[in-house]
């Protein structure tokens, strides 16, 4: 039996290192990293880090070169109208959501086991697993908000927030109100909260019904209806354009919006990406599958804590964190045991 100088033999070693590993592995899988989608914008998001730290500046000027044009400035200083634009939107919260990943990234924060964005925020986790680069996904994501606003003319579509309806009562009302036209449900964003979408008469004859259904319905303020039917012709300008782009293996597992599943094939998150345009983003059961797979930790990565607060409605016993801006990296960190060079 060989021994070694630190008095384990061989073998005891590698069962030691394996140990290890395994001991890793299993704090890794209990982080999840989630990132937000439209409507966390707001205007000046990005500024602090971008300020504070030369890796987050680094984003935003590789988002403006790809871009051709300063995503950075509408961040940092745009006039909100202009931020609203969805072909703005779109890049502008990717861009913010990179540039917090890559903060925490270089700053030694633990590496997530899972990664899963809200709609847009999708292309953002899948930028921070490696799968796609920074440059193909911004470019991407301002031709995907330019699709999805061209599809429906605006004002013949909207959209819905349903909070505290049975959620098979919430699709039966939609088929009900459809009367040949779409409507039906586009979020499924935790037990509380549902958001339907389609032609506007059919939302307005389902929020109608709702009415003795839910204890609370909200027309929402959009200019499209996302997630629904009536975004097929966005879907196939998006395929073409997702055919172009080059995806590699994912360094965490990725949570997709369509689906609900871990995925880590590159093909099979292509696809998910374009079925995701006219397709419910099913949101509370990807949370239920990450709880269920030993996830305890839940870091928002970019602007706003919406998927924070969705989080709580789904299950409150989970940790939930956010990264956005210095106040919030330095409060994460400490939660984190994070050493920030800071």
């Amino acid at each position: 039996m060989i021994e070694h100088s630190d008095g384990f033999t061989k073998d005891e070693l590698k069962t030691l290192a394996e140990s290890e590993q395994s001991e890793i592995d299993n704090r890794k899988s209990a982080i999840a990293f989630l990132f937000p989608g439209q409507g966390s914008q707001y205007a000046g998001m990005g500024k602090q880090l971008a300020e504070e730290f030369p890796i987050a500046r680094q984003v935003f000027e590789e988002a403006d070169e790809a871009l051709s044009f300063s995503i950075s400035r509408l961040c940092f200083a745009g006039a909100e109208d202009e931020l609203q634009l969805t072909e703005n939107t779109q890049p502008a919260i990717l861009s913010t959501s990179v540039a917090a990943f890559r903060v925490m990234q270089s700053e030694g924060f633990p590496a997530p086991g899972f990664v899963a964005g809200h709609s847009l925020g999708e292309y953002s986790a899948l930028v921070s697993a490696g799968a796609i680069s920074l440059a193909d996904a911004v470019r991407t994501v301002r031709a995907r908000g330019r699709y999805m606003q061209e599809a429906v003319p605006v004002g013949t579509g909207a959209m819905a927030a349903v909070l505290g309806g049975d959620r098979v009562a919430i699709e039966e009302a939609c088929e009900k109100a459809a009367e040949g036209q779409v409507c039906a449900t586009a979020n499924i964003n935790s037990p509380n909260q549902v958001v339907i979408a389609g032609n506007t008469e059919a939302v307005d004859r389902a929020i109608e019904l709702l009415k003795g259904v839910a204890k609370r319905v909200v027309k929402l303020n959009v200019s499209a209806p996302f997630h629904s039917a009536l975004m097929k012709p966005a879907q196939d300008r998006l395929a073409f354009d997702l055919e172009q782009v080059a995806f590699s293996q994912p360094a965490s597992g990725v949570v997709t919006n369509v689906d609900a599943q871990i995925v880590s094939n590159a093909m099979s998150l292509r696809d998910a990406l374009v079925r995701q345009v006219s397709s419910p983003v099913r949101w509370s059961e990807s949370m239920e599958l990450l709880l269920h797979q030993g996830v305890t930790t839940f870091v928002e990565v970019g602007p706003g804590k919406v998927l924070s607060g969705l989080m709580r409605q789904i299950n409150r016993d989970a940790t939930c964190l956010n990264v956005e801006d210095s106040a919030s990296f330095d409060a994460t960190c400490a939660k984190l045991n994070v050493s920030s060079s800071k």
